[in-house]
């Protein structure tokens, strides 16, 4: 006979462990001995290895005892929960693989596949990395409405001459803040904008902290950039009115 302390070394749990199971019923509480101590025989070992075996399994304690109690139904609800258990549990370790080897991403496959194409079109790899940052920012933190924010923009590369201005855009990254194209593409941008959108111009100024991050992640990446930001800013900020005559 054994005492709790020794049965729970032999079987490998907590008394603690032990004492709940009796409180819910799973394991019968011995008598205890003149000494005041309880008794735990070989069948209890027994039973207390096999409620520890499911419960390292996963099933819940009420569960344990619905299959002690020889409910077929709850064994079929166990085993589903476990095979999805096991389901989540492969996806998780496929994802694993993926972080591993720097292929996951939290991007939507359409998105996914858009960046894929941006090489073939002449976009550099710095371009289509911080378009993967980007997006995945934005993705992140406005789920609501960074699908039509990327429809809207890869609408925009779909067209040839709209897609001319992003890779020229890519192509000022290395030139000096001051070179002439900057000033030129700025132009450019604005007017494409106007046309774009006429009267209903969107503020330009960013009305989030998100918008500002993210074109702040871009210009600091080249000097040629930040100006090229700042013109654009300032060339379609609404002018101020002037003081009544």
């Amino acid at each position: 006979m054994l005492t709790i302390g020794q049965l729970a070394g032999y079987v490998g749990v907590t008394t603690k462990a032990i004492r709940v199971y009796h409180a819910k019923g799973l394991l019968p509480e011995p008598p205890r001995d003149a000494s005041g101590y309880r008794r735990y025989s070989a069948a209890d070992a027994v039973e207390l290895i096999k409620i520890r075996t499911l419960a390292e399994a996963g099933v819940p304690l009420a569960r344990i005892r619905e299959l002690r109690d020889g409910d077929r139904e709850a064994l079929r609800r166990i085993e589903a929960d476990l095979s999805a258990r096991i389901d989540g549990l492969l996806a998780t370790r496929e994802r694993l693989r993926q972080l591993a080897s720097g292929t996951l991403s939290p991007l939507p496959p359409p998105v996914v596949a858009h960046l894929e194409e941006l090489p073939g079109w002449g976009f550099s790899e710095r371009w289509v990395a911080l378009q993967n940052d980007l997006w995945t920012l934005v993705f992140a933190t406005h789920p609501e409405t960074a699908l039509a924010s990327f429809h809207d923009q890869a609408a925009m590369l779909a067209d040839p001459e709209l897609r001319a201005v992003f890779l020229a855009y890519d192509r000022l990254h290395d030139v000096p803040p001051d070179d002439p194209h900057v000033d030129a593409l700025a132009a450019r941008i604005v007017a494409e904008t106007r046309a774009r959108y006429g009267a209903d111009l969107p503020a330009y100024e960013p009305d989030s902290a998100i918008p500002g991050l993210v074109q702040g992640a871009v210009n600091a990446s080249s000097p040629a950039w930040r100006r090229l930001d700042a013109l654009i800013r300032e060339r379609l900020r609404p002018a101020t009115p002037g003081p009544p005559s």
